[in-house]
This record gives C-alpha cells, sequence and structure tokens, in this order.
C-alpha cells in the first residue's frame, strides 16, 4: 500500500494531466470502452489497451480513453462510443485491436466515420 503522501502526488499529477487536457485550446474528444463482464470477456481490454497505446503514439492530446461499464448492447461487444466536440456520438461495434488504428485515423483524426464498423452497419 502506497503512504498517503504518496497517494497525494499521484492524484495531483492525474488532476494536472486533466487540467492540461481541457485547457490546451482544443476540444476533448472522449473514447468510451465497454468494460461490463460481457465487455471484458468478449476483448475490451486489449481494445481499450490499444487505444490508450494509439493515442499516445500519435500525440492526440485531445483525446481522453476511458472505460464504462455496460453499454447495454451486450452481443456487440466489445462496444466502443467516440464523442466528438460537436456533440455527436458513434458507436462501434464488434471491434478489435486491428480496428483500432483505422477508428483513431480515420474518425478521431479526420473526422470521417469507419462506417462498416458502426452498429448501423451490423444491425442491417
Amino acid at each position: 500500500m502506497k503512504s498517503l503522501a504518496e497517494l497525494q502526488a499521484i492524484k495531483a499529477k492525474m488532476q494536472n494531466k486533466v487540467m492540461l487536457r481541457s485547457n490546451d485550446g482544443e476540444e476533448t474528444i472522449r473514447v468510451v470502452v465497454g468494460m461490463a463482464t460481457c465487455g471484458i470477456a468478449a476483448g475490451a481490454r486489449p481494445v481499450l489497451n490499444a487505444f490508450l497505446k494509439e493515442v499516445e503514439d500519435r500525440h492526440l492530446n485531445n483525446v481522453m480513453c476511458t472505460q464504462t461499464g455496460c453499454i447495454g448492447i451486450c452481443r456487440y461487444e466489445p462496444v466502443v462510443e467516440v464523442y466528438m466536440p460537436d456533440g455527436s456520438k458513434t458507436t462501434y461495434v464488434k471491434m478489435d485491436e486491428d480496428k483500432v488504428a483505422k477508428v483513431v485515423h480515420e474518425h478521431i483524426v479526420n473526422n470521417k466515420v469507419v462506417q462498416e464498423y458502426t452498429i448501423g452497419a451490423f444491425e442491417k
């Protein structure tokens, strides 16, 4: 167990990181990966890790990758939702590590939704 001082230092470091992201002049894009039991069982953890690595490798300071619980569409897991600064949300389904780079490049960097990975494409 870490000491209280160490935990407070970690907290301060993370708060500063969040503040940098929210004050850097760019609006934040949020990538949310469903990490409930069904998502984890379907492979959501490697998907989240791939997003974190891709965002870090590309130095995308305006992108925040987080996890959430059940999104409610278990049969489509792993599920990733991308929230753009304009308020739009895109739901990607049946995600895997190999699809992450394309979503980051096309959608997050170039603002073009990767239609073939969306829930709409799978429901047809």
